[in-house]
């Protein structure tokens, strides 16, 4: 990989990281700000310039690099602003819920293929890519598969097939449709020797289940791409490695695993993963795609302009990441629009996680992601997208 100079720009202390050129340099310089590289016509990163202030999705093509978010499907069918902005601004699409088990079959052989298929045609319509998320995740199962699992009317064999049968009919309905999917979701648990999750996945259908899950999708559709998906696996941690050493095992076996998708849920009072750009790097040398597919950054409320700035540097930090990575693909946040936002719901106290508030209007996250694809530098590098 070619070796790139990174430096600061504005919000100094958040860590906005900005690739803006080559370098002979053998590790990055030390942080400073360098005037040159700040918006001629304004003072900082909240004015950028004509050339800067344009959609995410027109900054992220130069890059081959595409830029998404997860969309909200009730707020698609009824909000006019939200889906105009959902279509300029964003190159791929995620189904927040509307593509997970509990949604696709509420009822056992009674699939609501309905907002699923509205959504990929929002996103047919308007030239984007669909990231499917998810086939399989031990939450938002439906109420028939747990309850049959912990009564025992579902044995291992009819797990077995149940699972086999699920995920071959939604990769066969949507094949040549959705670039790719998010097979397996948060299959590691979260201690400090991480292992897989105690899931009825695991329980009842053994430790390679992953595998299997691959194998069954790649089978419904050998074109889509195949992700393993995480939260916390933004830097080099243990749960991070333990995906890197089931990668390996993984492509050593030629199960189709074709990328990783690190989620990316920051928090302001937690680290930031400055490691990111190693941490992607070695998946990147396995021949895996990568990519952030669930980016926000929480903080506790009410905001002021040191939050704001955090927050720059927060999304910044994971976008140059992916910008350093050649087979990074995919920068998506979970949600654009604070108005549907997740978080407030699940972190009490916590909001303004996105780049747009609750009036759909850009937040300084977003004018520092379109800043960092601006002047980021390597244009057109081929990145599968």
């Amino acid at each position: 990989m070619k070796k790139l100079r990174i430096i600061m720009v504005g919000a100094l202390a958040a860590g906005a990281l900005y690739v803006v050129g080559p370098s002979t340099a053998t590790a990055a310089p030390a942080p400073r700000a360098l005037p040159a590289a700040q918006p001629k016509t304004g003072p900082g990163w909240h004015s950028p310039t004509p050339t800067t202030d344009l959609p995410l999705r027109v900054l992220a093509r130069r890059h081959g690099l595409g830029v998404g978010t997860a969309i909200n499907v009730t707020a698609l069918a009824n909000d006019t602003a939200y889906r105009e902005r959902a279509a300029r601004e964003f190159s791929a699409v995620t189904a927040e819920n509307v593509m997970k088990w509990e949604s696709l079959e509420p009822t056992r052989g009674q699939y609501n293929w309905g907002p699923a298929d509205e959504l990929v045609a929002f996103a047919q319509r308007n030239g984007q890519k669909i990231h499917g998320h998810t086939l399989l995740w031990h939450n938002q199962l439906p109420a028939w598969l747990t309850e049959g699992v912990a009564d025992g009317s579902i044995d291992s064999a009819e797990l077995r097939r149940i699972v086999k049968n699920h995920i071959t009919t939604v990769v066969k309905r949507y094949r040549g449709k959705v670039r790719s999917w998010d097979v397996v979701n948060e299959a590691f648990t979260d201690d400090a020797n991480p292992v897989l999750r105690d899931t009825i996945f695991r329980q009842h259908l053994g430790p390679d289940y992953i595998a299997d899950a691959l194998r069954w999708a790649h089978a419904a559709d050998p074109t889509a791409k195949l992700f393993l998906n995480d939260y916390a696996i933004d830097g080099i941690n243990p749960k991070s490695t333990a995906y890197y050493e089931l990668a390996k095992e993984l492509r050593k076996r030629r199960v189709p695993l074709h990328g990783i998708g690190f989620q990316g849920h920051l928090d302001l009072q937690y680290p930031l993963p400055i490691d990111a750009p190693q941490n992607l790097a070695r998946f990147d040398r396995l021949g895996l795609e990568t990519a952030f597919t669930e980016v926000d950054v929480r903080y506790f409320l009410p905001t002021d302009t040191y939050k704001e700035a955090g927050q720059v540097g927060s999304f910044n930090t994971l976008l140059s990441a992916c910008l350093l990575t050649p087979k990074c693909v995919m920068f998506t946040v979970w949600g654009f629009t604070d108005k549907y936002s997740w978080v407030p719901e699940w972190f009490e106290g916590q909001g303004a996680a996105t780049p747009f508030d609750e009036n759909l209007q850009p937040k300084p996250a977003y004018r520092g992601l379109q800043q960092v694809l601006a002047v980021a530098s390597d244009p057109n590098r081929r990145r599968g997208f």
